[in-house]
């Protein structure tokens, strides 16, 4: 006689097993989704599955009523006790009688696909490297005299099929108070990735545990809390990174360690002491303890990763700019000073590309997957030094280039960080050449009735770097800014709000009680020189894969969300493109962080691929200066922008105005 036939659902996965098989032993048989915590104990509720009755024409089989065992004392007891919903059974205590098809809910499925719009709107498949596994240790005997930890080593090696775990020393400190506090049950967190225990926990632990996936810039760090069972984010904030005070972008960095003895350490004492706040006020924030965050997944570029790990970054800023490794790491959180966290909690740094090309951009690239797409993709992930990977499945190129902080609102005379109050998008009519704003924190713009009870709380403070860039696009636009950057005179553009600034002009964008908000000549060149040195490097890619034009355009990074595909490309900031095939994929490199953080897969995938990447170096690249001076003008001195409308055709030079006439500027 056939055993009878199990199938489950959704994954479809099917077997025979004998009369009296407990379901999440046919699970775990088949290698289904099902999750457990006790280890079969009845108590987590995690293995629930909810069992159908009739036929099921297109599985080709049909359950019969008893097709499972009889709802058991364990069962009644938890559903009394917590409930459940109706139909459910739980997979460790019900047994297989018959044929039966078996739903798994997805708050069951252990890999189940989860969206969180707070960080990123795309999903993730949920495998966490470290998971729950309740057990019960023997009691000491004076006949078998083993310690604590072998009892528990043995306890996880029958239960879960555990072996030879690691159990750093803070735990094992812990370890014999917590078995007596549980009456020798015990839930041990696993990083199965480093096959060690982060955490021990008395009794049964219904909590989830936390992980934090960190992005930390040269200019902001940024991080968000997830429930590493659900994925879901917690919590998200950001710091400014307080090695700003040593430099403002990465080169001043480094020349601030070569110039100063001990400089290097100093930069590593503040950063990691601001990771240390930061996962303590977004536990606070999600109401946890910090103790409960058990890892972290932490991507930068290769200056913040050898600041971070206390490596003087010197021979980055020096050819042939060697990392001191290249490789992920995976460390303890107490090793880099992380000590608001779980003792024992563990670090997984992506792996960096090359010398300038970090574990940031390989973050963006395991979250945007250029390797898997026909089309040929240039991501940009937009900061104080931008990252560039142009390619698809057949092939990937990477490059850096150093922007400098103007995109954050730097080197701006009116800039600032993106804060309540700063503009973040201009426009310009292009006839009365006035302008109107939106600042952050209100959604009206600046002509809208109830604009200033609405901005009363934040007023107007400054200009940020997406409201920078729209600004310049809109003034090129009206015709207030040549080609060449020049800022016209009032007479020129046609408006009093373009007034003198010592030998330049300047556009008056508002004007308060007590504060003018002005786009100075200076504000101008800087970000000429910030776009050119992007355009340059993506221009250096695309000369590299022999192409002239690309088919998608992706830009990435917080800041790099905030800006318009339309705005960038009068800039010239971009290759030209369909703006519609101009998409942005928010912070890319913090995506990338949680995939790693929640999914295992993730980081294999990423340490492999890395090694596929080409990369090419814009320091040394004979091209990058011609591309660099070329791109000076607004959008471009030479390449075309067909999908760009007619800009303005205006010369606010006057030298050449003086030679056209016949006669020298004095």
């Amino acid at each position: 006689m056939t055993n009878p036939l199990v199938i489950f659902m959704p994954s479809g996965k099917r077997g025979h097993f004998a009369p009296g098989t407990p379901v999440l032993t046919a699970a775990r048989q088949l290698g289904v989704d099902l999750d457990s915590v006790c280890g079969g104990r009845g108590i987590c509720s995690k293995c629930q599955v909810q069992p159908g009755e009739g036929t099921f024409s297109k599985l080709g089989v049909t359950v019969a009523p008893g097709a499972l065992s009889e709802f058991n004392a364990v069962e009644q007891r938890y559903d009394e006790k917590r409930g459940l919903k109706p139909g459910r059974r739980l997979g460790c205590q019900a047994c297989i009688q018959g044929d039966v098809v078996l739903d798994v809910p997805p708050e069951s499925q252990v890999h189940r696909q989860v969206v969180r719009k707070a960080a990123s709107d795309k999903p993730i498949v949920m495998d966490p490297a470290t998971r729950l596994h309740f057990v019960t240790v023997e009691e000491p005997d004076m006949d078998a005299p083993t310690g604590d930890l072998e009892r528990l080593r043995g306890a996880l090696a029958t239960e879960w099929d555990l072996h030879d775990l690691t159990l750093p020393l803070p735990l094992l400190r812990s370890l014999q108070p917590v078995l007596r506090q549980g009456k020798w049950q015990v839930t041990v967190a696993v990083n199965h990735d480093e096959n060690t225990v982060t955490a021990l926990y008395p009794g049964l632990r219904d909590a989830p545990l936390f992980g934090l996936a960190i992005d930390l810039g040269s200019t902001t760090i940024a991080a968000h809390l997830c429930d590493l069972s659900t994925g879901e984010v917690r919590a998200s904030g950001g710091v400014m990174n307080p090695q700003i005070r040593f430099g403002e972008d990465l080169m001043s960095r480094v020349s601030y360690s070569m110039m100063n003895p001990g400089g290097d350490v100093e930069m590593t004492t503040v950063v990691r002491a601001a990771l240390d706040t930061l996962a303590t006020e977004l536990a606070a924030e999600a109401g946890i303890t910090a103790t409960d965050i058990v890892e972290a997944v932490i991507v930068c570029n290769p200056v913040m990763h050898h600041l971070l790990l206390g490596i003087d970054p010197v021979e980055l800023g020096q050819s042939p700019f060697a990392l001191a490794t290249s490789d992920a790491l995976r460390l303890g959180a107490r090793d880099i000073d992380m000590g608001a966290v779980a003792p024992a909690a563990r670090v997984y740094i992506l792996p960096c590309i090359a010398g300038h090309v970090g574990a940031d951009a390989a973050a963006v690239a395991l979250a945007e997957a250029p390797d898997q797409a026909d089309a040929l993709t240039l991501i940009v992930d937009v900061g104080t030094n931008a990252e560039i990977i142009l390619g698809n499945r057949d092939r990937l190129l990477a490059c850096s280039s150093p922007t400098g902080p103007a995109f954050e609102g730097a080197q701006i005379s009116s800039g600032q960080r993106a804060a309540p109050g700063a503009i973040e998008r201009v426009q310009i009519d292009p006839v009365t050449k006035e302008p109107r704003f939106r600042v952050i924190g209100s959604d009206l713009w600046s002509d809208d009735p109830g604009f200033a009870a609405a901005t009363e709380g934040s007023g107007i403070t400054g200009i940020c770097g997406s409201g920078i860039i729209e600004a310049v696009a809109e003034m090129r636009t009206a015709g207030i800014v040549d080609a060449n950057g020049l800022i016209g005179s009032a007479e020129q553009t046609g408006t009093p709000r373009s007034e003198p600034t010592g030998r330049t002009h300047g556009y008056l964008l508002w004007e308060g009680d007590d504060r003018r908000i002005m786009v100075t000549q200076g504000d101008i060149r800087a970000i000429q020189l910030a776009k050119s040195a992007l355009y340059a490097g993506a221009r250096l890619l695309m000369d590299e894969a022999g192409v002239d034009g690309v088919e998608k355009i992706t830009l990435a990074g917080a800041f790099g969300a905030h800006i318009s595909p339309h705005h960038a490309m009068v800039l010239g900031m971009i290759p030209d493109a369909a703006l519609d095939k101009v998409t942005s994929a928010g912070n890319a490199a913090g995506h990338g962080a949680r995939m790693a953080l929640c999914n295992r897969a993730a980081r294999g995938h990423i340490e492999a691929l890395v090694r596929r990447i080409e990369k090419i170096e814009t320091a040394v690249a004979p091209r990058f200066q011609e591309h660099f001076v070329a791109a000076n003008a607004i959008p471009h001195a030479t390449a075309p922008f067909p999908h760009l409308p007619t800009l303005p055709d205006v010369n606010f030079n006057t030298a050449s105005e003086g030679r056209a006439r016949g006669r020298r500027r004095r």
